[in-house]
């Protein structure tokens, strides 16, 4: 179980509750705040005050002021306007992460609406309740406006979910389940659009992936330093303590622990004086990226915690202060690094897979191929790599330095934060591929030298990616290959745990 409570939510308690079947549950401590909060938005309501949102239009018809017996209205139609979002949706874990953190932001108590709104949200995402939410449409200022507005209309019988892996009419769901659907009063429609929860879930669970792939990176780098004999002097703990980079360290620490035992790697000066930088630099390069990661948990987790409706209400609703807390910039500028951070992972062990199939950089049949000429081995396959990689590098270019004005220039920069962490998923899967390329590479390179020569735990790799991908014996479709090791490296964590235990 976890709880949410608007202030303790963590990249590790999300993943607990997207992928290990762990519940959560309203703090009531934050449904008491929830509570007094929501008393002020009645207040304002009674007095006829004038507060966005509340008893005015939105963005540049926020001059226009809402005749009381139509509070409830102007949310519903909020809704409905919003929800104009186009394209593929987002995979159902990130709708699930939306409705928690979508959650735990109200649940901080600033933004004036009912505990059971709250209390639908958790309970969608406990039960598998997972709207369709379509990935376009979002500017990521005020908020992810578009998108929310679609997670919201499930919760108003409308719209379509994910439920028990069928996609289905949200109203058959609540009839099954004999569930009324909510209806919105003052300031709610707004509440729960007006955040920045769509990119941040998709950050969150492109973090997630990332931070697995990053181990595996390293684990199949080793594997590759095996197939083409690399040194392992450049990993000495010394040379790396002599620049100070934590993460470099770690890495070289790593490559040291998983090469712990081979027969195949060398020492400087005994088959070569040094290694190319595809190779020699893997701590620096794989380091540098893990900083990136780091950085970039560090701005999501600040993110889940945040109230980043507009207006927000303080001290007992005697101040209501309209501000800016919905703009992205902050994850956007985040996400284009996670981008940057991933591809470069992908762009070295493309480099790799280079070096494992051309015969002028190796000692190793042209291609891996087991009859050259007659047969083409793994010659796609960098192909394939050098594709991905360089569909990266035009997915990488940063959505935060564009903006474009919108409603009627009051909403005049915005923060692209959505389009950021959509490129940052998008890079990530391409990478998971060309590191199931490099690994079969680099198999199919230790197949030539022996794999009884390999150190213990890049032994355990060999051998457990082997069960999934067998040696090339001839030409055959590898992308079935490709697909199948991707796959397994997407679901399985075995060489993550392999890496963690060198």
């Amino acid at each position: 179980m976890v709880i949410l409570d608007g202030y303790s939510l963590t990249i590790d308690s999300l993943r607990s509750l997207l992928y290990d079947d762990v519940k959560a549950v309203c703090a009531e401590g934050s449904l008491l705040r929830v509570d007094e909060s929501r008393r002020a938005v009645e207040r304002i309501v009674k007095d006829g005050d004038i507060v966005y949102g509340i008893t005015t239009g939105f963005g540049k018809l926020s001059d226009v002021r809402i005749n009381p017996a139509d509070v409830d209205q102007l949310q519903l139609n909020l809704i409905h306007s919003h929800a104009c979002g186009i394209g593929e949706p987002f995979p159902p874990v990130v709708s699930k992460a939306m409705l928690i953190l979508r959650a735990n932001a109200l649940l901080k108590g600033f933004s004036g609406i009912r505990r059971e709104v709250i209390e639908r949200l958790v309970f969608y995402a406990n039960e598998g309740i997972l709207p369709i939410v379509p990935q376009q449409g979002s500017l990521g200022a005020s908020g992810d406006l578009a998108p929310l507005a679609h997670l919201v209309l499930p919760l108003l019988g409308e719209g379509e979910v994910i439920y028990l892996g069928n996609r289905t009419k949200t109203e058959t769901v609540l009839q099954s389940l004999a569930l009324q659907p909510l209806k919105l009063t003052a300031k709610e429609g707004l509440a729960l659009i007006n955040g920045t929860q769509a990119m941040s879930a998709m950050g969150a669970v492109t973090f997630i992936e990332a931070e697995k792939l990053a181990l595996e990176a390293d684990g199949i780098a080793a594997l590759t330093l095996e197939g083409l004999r690399g040194i392992r002097t450049a990993f000495d703990e010394e040379i790396h303590l002599a620049r100070g980079y934590k993460e470099q360290c770690e890495v070289a620490a790593r490559m040291r622990g998983l090469l712990q035992g081979s027969q195949l790697v060398t020492d400087q000066g005994e088959l070569r004086v040094q290694d190319a930088y595809s190779l020699r630099c893997i701590p620096q390069v794989h380091g540098a990226s893990w900083q990136a990661l780091r950085y970039v948990k560090e701005k999501l987790e600040i993110e889940m915690n945040a109230a980043t409706d507009n207006p927000l209400i303080f001290q007992g609703g005697a101040k209501v202060i309209s501000g800016g807390n919905f703009h992205g910039q902050p994850i956007a500028l985040a996400m284009d690094f996670l981008s940057i951070a991933m591809a470069e992972f992908g762009s070295i062990a493309e480099r790799r897979i280079e070096r494992l199939v051309n015969p002028q950089l190796n000692d190793l049949p042209p291609f891996l191929s087991p009859e050259p000429g007659l047969q083409s081995g793994a010659m796609i396959m960098q192909y394939v790599a050098a594709s991905l990689v360089s569909e990266n590098k035009s997915l990488a270019h940063p959505a935060s330095v564009d903006s474009i004005p919108s409603s009627a220039n009051q909403e005049d920069h915005v923060s692209m934060g959505t389009i950021g962490s959509r490129h940052a998923w998008q890079i990530t899967c391409n990478v998971r591929s060309v590191l199931a390329i490099e690994a079969i590479c680099a198999m199919q390179a230790i197949d030539y030298r022996g794999s009884t020569k390999l150190g213990s735990p890049t032994k355990e790799i060999y051998c457990a990616s082997r069960k999934i991908v067998p040696a090339i014996d001839k030409d055959r479709v590898f992308s079935y290959d490709i697909e199948r090791f991707t796959e397994w490296l997407r679901c399985n964590d075995q060489i993550q745990k392999i890496v963690l235990d060198a």
